[in-house]
């Protein structure tokens, strides 16, 4: 694993823990940020000791969402000709979107731990993830509206999955903050947690759990699931039987049956 400046990376128990580490700047993502994060899902996807990933933000909050100093940046980029101002910005929208297609398209499930802000392109990031989860003092927003602009990183797409469009248009149109408990009964959250420390306890644990599944089983698991966001029901169904017909003749089936015949805990190999 590389030296990041925006992130802390660890593998331990094939848990990949990826932490956000910029608590001074409350995790506010910075051109490394954006560039850093995809590099280090490629890691993951490419080494098979990874099974599972946490998200985490070091400190007190999980991120203030994009570091407005590289918001101004690219305005000091604009130039007088509108044609070639749209081209640049769109291709530094698609670049960003890039970053978060990293974490939603990586094969190994991505849990996050959210405490304190979770703020603008944080939503966007977490809405990217497969599980997600809280401390009591975690709080939410989707501000772009309050800084005169749609949300262009992933949130007003795949949020609509997660928690229901009436509710998203709600939160995007007001951009109010909501707390770790509407998040978790509007099914944002799968879970909320008395404090950060219980929180990555509990989301470590529940990582290592799936970890300690046949990785064959949860990486198509994971794809059938992203699939059906797409298709309709008699193409996942078919898309499951052509998966199947390969992934059944793992020998994790066999090691799986075994361990549940003789009431033992299956090993599987990476």
């Amino acid at each position: 694993m590389s030296e990041y400046q925006a992130f802390v990376v660890e593998l331990h128990d094939n848990v990949a823990h990826v932490q956000i580490n910029r608590p001074e700047k409350i995790n506010a993502m910075n051109a490394a940020f954006w560039t850093e994060i995809i590099d280090i899902f490629q890691w993951i996807d490419d080494t098979d000791a990874v099974r599972a990933v946490v998200l985490s933000g070091a400190g007190k909050h999980f991120s203030s969402g994009i570091d407005l100093m590289m918001l101004a940046s690219v305005a000091n980029d604009l130039g007088k000709d509108v044609g070639r101002n749209a081209r640049l910005l769109r291709r530094k929208i698609l670049e960003l979107q890039a970053s978060f297609n990293a974490v939603d398209t990586c094969r190994k499930p991505v849990l996050a731990a959210i405490q304190g802000y979770c703020i603008g392109g944080a939503i966007d990031l977490i809405s990217a993830c497969d599980m997600r989860y809280a401390a009591e003092d975690a709080q939410f927003s989707i501000k772009e509206i309050d800084i005169g602009m749609a949300a262009d990183v992933g949130t007003l797409q795949r949020l609509p999955r997660i928690i229901g469009d009436g509710m998203l248009r709600e939160l995007a149109y007001t951009g109010r903050m909501f707390g770790a408990e509407e998040a978790r009964s509007i099914g944002l959250v799968n879970r909320v947690y008395a404090d950060h420390q219980s929180l990555l306890a509990g989301v470590l644990e529940m990582a290592r759990d799936i970890a300690a599944k046949s990785p064959i089983a949860v990486t198509g698991t994971k794809a059938m699931i992203s699939y059906m966001r797409d298709h309709t029901i008699n193409d996942g169904l078919e898309y499951v039987a052509t998966w199947n017909s390969a992934m059944l003749q793992s020998n994790d089936l066999r090691v799986a049956i075994a361990a549940h015949m003789s009431k033992q805990t299956p090993e599987f190999v990476d």
